[in-house]
């Protein structure tokens, strides 16, 4: 049974960065395509980016691209989002995802297998 374990998140103003953390465990990470979600109004987990199993393709929302970076590192097992230039519209739980997948990292929350507790993001004006 693969466990995710979020972290990183927290309190900021407008303006600044954080950077989350997730950690996995009980199966071969490398193997998984990872991603971010966070709810919004209209969906229960929306879309925020994805990485493929080696790190070569990631994929973002269009209201976070350019400020945030999905990346990964496969030797710790752990997947990160660095969130730069935050807006109050930010504050959310984060959510890390993950799915065995040979390619690609899907972009809808149905495709994923995984899931953890969530990291409470607030970004104050």
């Amino acid at each position: 049974q693969v466990q995710l374990v979020e972290s990183g998140g927290g309190l900021v103003q407008a303006g600044g960065s954080l950077k989350l953390s997730c950690a996995a465990s009980g199966g071969a990470f490398s193997c998984f395509a990872m991603a971010w979600f966070r709810p919004s109004p209209v969906k229960a987990r929306e879309f925020v980016a994805s990485i493929n199993r080696g790190g070569g393709a990631t994929y973002y929302t269009d209201t976070v691209k350019v400020r945030f970076t999905i990346s990964r590192d496969n030797a710790k097992n752990t997947v990160y989002l660095q969130m730069n230039s935050l807006k109050p519209e930010d504050t959310a739980v984060y959510y890390c995802a993950a799915k065995a997948s040979w390619t690609g990292a899907p972009t809808t929350g149905y495709a994923y297998d995984y899931w953890g507790q969530g990291t409470q993001v607030t970004v104050s004006s």
